[in-house]
């Protein structure tokens, strides 16, 4: 058994540091898929509060110990897919400031990070999601399908399309 496995079983028998040492572990890939698909700073750090909070709740519910780094993230897709639609109508054309990048720690200049950021956040919601769950995640695009209920080749083709614009957008700049 993981040490992963052995914390989640201390967890579920109530152990909070157990579960905390969990959540440190993964903190930063949540922050940064729940920041890239929302596109805010103040709603992805609710929206990884909020999954943490269920998941510190339900941890007793999960079946497979090995599984919680994507049990986590099944978590935050549906807390992240709740506040996109709570977006709907709404203008969310929200703009990353210089210290927000800085906390994703790429390892590349600004003027990079600022053209990825933009053709990043020129995919729409779906395309975020799905590129996010695949980056961050560490997810393929079967997985992704299961989590997203959708067909795993229209994943693959909407990925694909989505990292085109991405590739097209990062052309033209």
């Amino acid at each position: 058994m993981s040490e992963s496995a052995d914390l989640v079983k201390a967890a579920q028998k109530g152990n909070k540091e157990a579960f905390s040492v969990l959540y440190g572990k993964i903190y930063n890939d949540l922050y940064k898929f729940a920041y890239y698909v929302l596109k805010d700073q103040q709603d992805a750090e609710d929206a990884v509060s909020d999954a943490v909070m269920d998941a510190y709740v339900g941890i007793g519910k999960l079946k497979n110990a090995d599984a919680f780094r994507g049990w986590m993230f099944k978590i935050l897709s549906a807390k992240c897919k709740r506040k996109l639609k709570s977006y709907a109508g709404k203008n969310r054309e929200t703009l990353l400031s210089e210290t927000d990048l800085s906390a994703l720690s790429f390892e590349s200049d600004t003027s990079e990070r600022m053209d990825l950021k933009k053709a990043f956040e020129a995919l729409s919601d779906e395309e975020r999601m799905i590129i996010s769950l695949n980056v961050f995640g560490g997810y393929n695009s079967d997985e992704i399908a299961k989590m997203l209920h959708k067909n795993r080749n229209t994943i693959r083709s909407k990925q694909s399309r989505a990292f085109g614009k991405m590739k097209e957008y990062l052309k033209e700049t």
